[in-house]
């Protein structure tokens, strides 16, 4: 075999990867382009990668009265911070708990909680439930709650921590310290990685969510962030296929539909965005660490 072999499969892999990046890259600058181009422009020539016509009429738009957008900016942070803390405890402490290998009733209660990953309720029963029983309506709790666990995350927690020795429990043991004191001095820094990545999951999960929202806020100071944007784009739809029917003073030619949509796609996604680099370096790791059995 050549010398020059592995380099040629090197580069060929670099190439591979590099293209990937690309096809991930250039989508999110296109985005952000667009939300910068005059809309005029936009209709004319379409989408570019480099604005042909520079313009803040977008977000102009959008922050024309930002009251609203500003308080549910602070609710969906609210609800993603606090969500993100109790969830992620909840899921460490399950996922602690069926890994531990004396404890009795592992098979059993790992059993049920996968057995959830399979079936569920039904959405009417699950809004019953909140209305009727839990009195959750129009509070920011229902907009937490069910949302605090999920069965698929615990079992990635299960199976990174069922790498930890059980040694190390017994040795904390002895030294006098009970559960809760190796629970949070020993375990937790350990599963820093899995941490991390379940933690970025359920972030995730609590940024993105409007379905909640939907079916549960009718009052206007609990709307979050991204129903907020469904909203607005459904106007702007409404708007933009419904122009011959309306009349009055507004001219929906000037209306930067396009832009506006793209903007409002980076201002629901752009902070998470920042978010991610800090979690990357444990997130390859807390992915693959217990996914394979010795």
């Amino acid at each position: 075999m050549s010398t020059d072999n592995p380099k040629w499969a090197q580069g060929i892999i670099h190439l591979f990867f590099i293209i990937i990046t690309l096809c991930m890259v250039v989508p999110l600058l296109l985005v952000v382009s667009i939300s910068f181009s005059d809309e005029e422009a936009l209709i004319r020539g379409g989408y570019k990668l480099f604005p042909e016509q520079f313009s803040l009429t977008a977000y102009q738009t959008v922050f024309k009265y930002p009251a609203q957008l500003l308080m549910s900016y602070g609710v969906t942070i609210f609800v993603t911070v606090v969500g993100t803390a109790a969830g992620l405890l909840l899921t460490a402490m399950i996922g602690y708990t069926i890994s531990r290998r004396d404890y009795r009733y592992r098979r059993i209660t790992t059993f049920y909680v996968f057995f959830t990953m399979l079936f569920s309720g039904g959405l009417v029963p699950f809004y019953i439930m909140m209305t009727k029983y839990l009195q959750l309506k129009d509070t920011i709790w229902v907009l937490i709650i069910p949302y605090l666990l999920n069965p698929f995350y615990v079992m990635i927690m299960k199976g990174f921590m069922d790498k930890m020795p059980l040694e190390v429990i017994e040795s904390a043991k002895i030294d006098g310290a009970n559960e809760w004191k190796i629970f949070f001095r020993i375990i937790l820094p350990l599963a820093t990685p899995a941490l991390a990545t379940v933690g970025l999951f359920i972030g995730f999960t609590y940024w993105n969510d409007w379905w909640l929202g939907l079916l549960f806020i009718d009052d206007e100071k609990l709307v979050p962030l991204q129903l907020l944007l469904y909203r607005t784009m459904n106007s702007i739809e409404f708007f933009a296929t419904n122009a011959q029917y309306i009349s009055g003073n507004i001219d929906l030619s000037q209306f930067p539909s396009l832009s506006t949509r793209m903007a409002l796609a980076l201002l629901g996604a752009g902070p998470m965005l920042f978010v991610f680099p800090f979690c990357q370096k444990y997130f390859v790791k807390g992915m693959t660490v217990g996914s394979l059995k010795e």
